[in-house]
């Protein structure tokens, strides 16, 4: 629970929020401001009722999630945030390409915004699309201090939506963020109900043998890991939201028969991967992370913490739709309804098995797709004196992925490294665990990473300079993060310089999936088609692979960069100097 009197001492700073009555206990949902270039937002601490136990949830002018702000692309916009909460409090404007003192990042941006203070955000929107925005400061996402963001092509709608609903998923606690933090420190596993059992290892038992059960499980202990390792924080204290709405309310979204019904999911949450269907309903991927990709239609797709994706819909008669998100772990979902008329009802489904993590997911597997990989080779081997990042000469067309070997770094040998990758393949083609044979067991199309392809040519069509690796390292039992084996405290500065085209090559080294976001800067993934090169600012690299994607290092300043994991963040965490 978060702590009462914090939140009584910032509710009596000044904001009144419940004096004015405006934050009722209950579930709430974010609100829609008016298109508009000028806004005023309030952050401030309200009492919240999302599990059936009063808690207190940071908020945004009164609700969690904050309003949806609607910009128009080309406009001026201006944001007066005023802080009252007891903290020093920020907002990052996700996706947004603007300039870096307006980037919202304390100790890179700004200073912060401290209590009772108002900082005043200005900046051109050059772009379209689906974001959305944040604090970037503590565990205030964590506790409810996100929204949605759509802005409206100067063109108009390239998909010829009918209508459009935000769809911003979170998950919810009423833990104190800080207490998780430090139970995952003391017991990284302490989350994970999916553990094996005993009837576990007899099933296996019958199924592999006793010798190869016996190798099976000496090598996950010598490892000190588990199969079953899907995702730090679960269902057990999370609440999964749908627009700020609880799976036992359901949020619901109006439509018509036969409408271009387009839906902007945003993965919003502190710590949990989505698989989103619409059972009934094939979806139309138009969209992802904002930018425009070539239609692909599909019947499910994974979503990682801070992506988002627009896809249309086209409901054909009057009828309900569950619009179901299960967490990775399958721990729990989030879900709402998309109907024609609210007294129709949608059937629930089923949460799909708990996946199991495989050699696969620990860069053993030798095809999987993708781009085949040198065998290992260490950094003592091949550069004595490498350090915290190895700058190569690239390797490999733009646009088709990296074909450079892995070299790991003398700073990822020790006790704060569990893993390294002996010959991980390129995760471009690989939907992630629990969901790679859902084609031919369930009849569902998966989305792909290798599916993504702009629907505009590639603006930067350079070949890259220089290619960068980076390596995604930690050690799950003692909950350590990093890159290269480098915590962010200890680390120096990516140096890239303005102007120049480079490859970021990602290795996972870790069993965990990471989406890593890069700040200011587009990352255009190399899925296959250089002359249609599809950008993003988040990147979900797979447990045991790789991706690569190209940089055009074309904004000034101090850019933060970092798996967006919010418990994952204080190590696995870099600086990215354009200078």
């Amino acid at each position: 629970m978060l702590d009462r009197r914090t939140f009584v001492t910032g509710i009596l700073s000044g904001y009144g929020l419940l004096a004015a009555g405006s934050a009722s206990a209950g579930t709430l949902s974010g609100t829609s401001l008016s298109p508009s270039s000028d806004f005023s937002l309030t952050l401030a601490p309200i009492p919240v009722n999302f599990t059936g136990r009063p808690a207190f949830a940071t908020a945004i002018n009164g609700t969690v999630p904050g309003p949806t702000l609607s910009w128009q692309e080309g406009e001026d916009v201006t944001l007066r945030v005023t802080n009252h909460l007891i903290e020093t409090s920020s907002i990052h404007w996700h996706g947004i390409i603007l300039p870096t003192t307006m980037d919202g990042v304390p100790g890179l941006s700004f200073p912060g915004i401290p209590p009772g203070e108002t900082f005043e955000y200005r900046f051109t929107v050059n772009q379209s699309g689906t974001y959305w925005y944040h604090s970037h400061s503590g565990y205030q996402e964590q506790t409810g201090l996100y929204g949605a963001i759509v802005v409206n092509p100067r063109e108009g709608d390239p998909d010829g939506a009918d209508r459009d609903h935000v769809i911003l998923l979170s998950d919810w606690t009423d833990e104190n963020p800080a207490a998780i933090y430090t139970r995952l420190k003391k017991m990284s596993h302490y989350y994970n109900f999916n553990e094996r059992t005993a009837p576990d290892l007899y099933r296996q038992i019958r199924s592999e043998g006793p010798l190869a059960t016996w190798q099976d499980r000496a090598m996950w202990n010598d490892m000190r890991m588990s199969d079953s390792d899907l995702a730090d924080v679960t269902g057990y204290t999370y609440t999964y939201l749908m627009n700020g709405v609880s799976p036992a309310s359901g949020w619901t979204g109006l439509c018509k028969a036969g409408e271009r019904v387009k839906l902007r999911f945003i993965n919003g949450s502190a710590m949990s991967i989505f698989d989103v269907r619409i059972p009934g309903l094939r979806m139309t991927v138009v969209a992802a992370d904002g930018q425009d990709v070539e239609p692909v239609t599909v019947d499910e797709f994974r979503i990682g913490t801070a992506e988002t994706y627009d896809v249309i819909v086209t409901p054909e008669s009057d009828s309900a739709y569950t619009l179901f998100a299960q967490s990775l772990d399958r721990s729990g979902f989030a879900r709402g309804t998309l109907t024609t008329s609210p007294e129709l009802v949608a059937a629930l489904p089923a949460m799909d098995p708990v996946p199991i993590l495989g050699h696969e997911d620990m860069g053993m597997a030798h095809s999987a797709g993708g781009h085949a990989h040198e065998p290992v080779i260490s950094a003592q081997q091949r550069h004595p004196h490498a350090h915290h990042h190895s700058a190569l000469a690239p390797a490999g067309t733009a646009g088709l992925g990296s074909a450079a070997g892995i070299v790991h770094a003398a700073t990822e040998y020790g006790p704060h490294v569990d893993m390294r990758t002996e010959n991980p393949v390129s995760g471009i083609d690989d939907p992630g665990v629990g969901l790679r044979e859902h084609g031919q067991r369930l009849g569902r199309e998966v989305l792909r990473y290798s599916q993504l392809i702009n629907r505009h040519p590639t603006a930067d069509p350079r070949q890259p300079g220089r290619e960068i690796q980076l390596h995604l390292t930690g050690n799950m039992n003692r909950y350590m993060w990093s890159f290269n084996g480098v915590k962010f405290a200890d680390a120096e500065p990516l140096e890239l310089q303005y102007g120049e085209r480079v490859r970021i090559h990602l290795v996972n080294d870790t069993m965990m999936a990471h989406p890593i976001h890069l700040h200011g800067l587009w990352s255009e993934l190399e899925t296959g088609e250089p002359s249609r090169i599809p950008r993003k600012h988040t990147v979900l690299v797979q447990p045991g692979k790789t991706v690569s994607y190209l940089v055009s290092a074309d904004a000034l300043g101090r850019w933060a960069y970092h798996c967006h994991l919010q418990y994952h963040m204080l190590g696995m965490m870099r600086e990215a100097r354009v200078s």
